[in-house]
This record gives structure tokens, sequence and C-alpha cells, in this order.
């Protein structure tokens, strides 16, 4: 039985930089920026009497209070750009990735509760040290950043833990798009548990989100008109038993993609199935079709850069 966090402010796993509502069982669309209190100004100090007009006193009191908003606007500045370089320019997100599903009370979650009346951002997660490797504190896992992968930077979807690097204009409805994309989430929709249910319940919804309509309803590959299966199978995952299911999708517009979902059960916690996401743009600028395959062969327990990880097709065979 999955536990849930309670409702509360948390890091947007999307955009840590802000907070946003978790009403207890979904992210809602609320978002704030975390509270940030410069140290009080003291009463200022009386002027010597000089004389003069009225006039000269106000144009004091005005330059007083404007040096003390660029003292404010410094601080909250500074706060900003220390948050965005503190991974070395990869961006937090995917370092340390919340997301509300899970336990967030064992010492492996990312996700802190501040509580709904608390105005501070949770501390960040420790990095696994290379940045090379992204991390799903959540579900226990690590995955390898191939060449030409970077961690997320302002992603408006949730559960991402890597992109290919820079946007383009969508060939569909106006937007920004990416080539590559790679989520990982919990699943607590449903009880089931069997890997090969699980991934072929998620690949339709995996394309629809990647290749039908973005978060905001619009349509940026003017929908899905056809899939075709390319490959599925069992698959061993972080020494775990997973599932697969890969499909090549044609869009109204555009080239199309690749995408699969590939599930498998967590090493921590209550051990709830995980399902991985990946979205390749077809066409000579995405990402190799085979970096699918090395992504899924790299995955390995949080921690435990010893094992083996993901075998790849190693159980069963595809169809």
């Amino acid at each position: 039985m999955s536990m849930t966090p309670p409702p509360g402010w948390y890091r947007d796993p999307s955009y840590p930089l802000v907070e946003r509502w978790w009403d207890g069982t979904a992210w809602t669309d609320h978002r704030r920026r975390p509270g940030i209190v410069p140290p009080p100004l003291g009463p200022p100090e009386p002027a010597a009497p000089r004389p003069g007009s009225g006039r000269a006193r106000a144009v004091a009191l005005v330059a007083a209070g404007i040096a003390g908003a660029v003292l404010v606007a410094s601080i909250v500045t500074g706060v900003l750009v220390l948050g965005r370089n503190d991974d070395g320019g990869g961006g937090s997100a995917a370092a340390a990735r919340t997301t509300p599903s899970g336990t967030p009370s064992t010492p492996s979650a990312a996700l802190s509760p501040t509580g709904a009346s608390s105005s501070a951002p949770s501390p960040s997660a420790p990095r696994s040290g290379a940045p090379s490797v992204a991390v799903d504190e959540l579900n226990g896992i690590t995955l390898p950043l191939p060449e030409g992968w970077v961690q997320p930077v302002d992603v408006a979807e949730d559960d991402v833990v890597m992109t290919t690097p820079g946007t383009y204009d969508c060939p569909g409805d106006p937007g920004l798009c990416r080539h590559g994309r790679v989520a990982s989430r919990t699943v607590t929709a449903n009880a089931e548990r069997s890997p090969k249910a699980l991934a072929e319940q998620d690949i339709d919804d995996a394309a629809n989100t990647a290749y039908d309509r973005d978060v905001l309803g619009g349509r940026p590959y003017r929908g899905v008109t056809s899939h075709r299966l390319l490959k599925a199978g069992s698959v061993a995952v972080a020494g775990r038993a997973g599932y697969l299911v890969r499909w090549r999708v044609r869009t109204g517009v555009g080239p199309g993609g690749y995408v699969e979902s590939l599930a498998f059960a967590s090493s921590v916690g209550s051990e709830s199935p995980v399902i991985v996401r990946f979205a390749f743009d077809a066409g000579a600028e995405g990402p190799p079709l085979a970096d699918m395959d090395r992504i899924t062969e790299g995955i390995r327990p949080t921690g435990d850069t010893d094992t083996g990880g993901g075998v790849g097709s190693s159980i069963g065979s595809s169809r």
C-alpha cells in the first residue's frame, strides 16, 4: 500500500526554484516563490536640523527608499543565481528531483514536507557526485546521462529527469519543443504490480503526453495520427524484472517520434512500481534510438554503483 504526503507546499519537481501546492492526491497549478526575508532595517537616524525647505527632506527619504529596494533586489538575485549555478550549470531538478508519490518520511526520499505555513524551501538532497548521472531519490534509482543529454532546466512537465539540450519551435501550435525527454514516475493510480501490464497500459498515455497535447492543451505536433509497435519484452532494470513497450508514432505535422514505457519495481520503501517514459523525436535531429537501451542498461539502485544495474534484454525476448 503506497503512502502519499499530506497537503502542503513542496519544491516543484519541474522547477525547484519555486514551491507548488500538493493537495494530498495530485499537484495543483498553484505555485509560489519561496519567501526570502531580508534582515530588518533599523529606524533611520534622526537628521540634524538643516536649513532649507521640506522638499530637500523628501528627496533624502526617497533616495533612502530606493537604496533599500536595491539592497533587497540584490539579495534575491544573488540567491536565485546561486540556486541555478549550484550544480555546475546542469540544473538541480534531476539531481534532487521530487515527486509527491511514495513515502516522503524515508531517508532516501528527496521530498521533505514543509507544511502549508512554511515559506522556506526544503534543502536540496546531496548529489551523487557524478555529473553524468541523473538521480531519482524518491524511486531509489540513478539514470546515466548519455552524451548529448542534460539534466532538465525550466521544464514544465512533471517527473522529467533528463532532456536533450535546447528547444525548437514546435511544428504545430505555437510553443517550444525538445527533441528528447526521459521521465521517471511512481505508479500510484492503481494496484497493478505486473511490469508487463503496467507498460502496456501506460504506452498510449505516454504517446499522447509526448506528441498529442501539451500541459496547456496545445497540440504542438497536431496530434498522433497512428502508431506501430517496434519492440516489447522483458528486461532487467536495476537488478529487477521489468518490461518495456516501444512505439513508432506518426504525427499530424513533423517527423513524429518514438515513445517507450519501461516498468519495473523500485528497490526502496514499499517497492512501488516505477514507470520510466522515453520520448525521442524521429528524424536527423532526434537523439539516437539506441540511447533508450543505453539508459535502460545503465539504471542502477541509488548509492549502488557497483551493481550490474539494468542488463537490457537479457531476461526473456522481444517480440
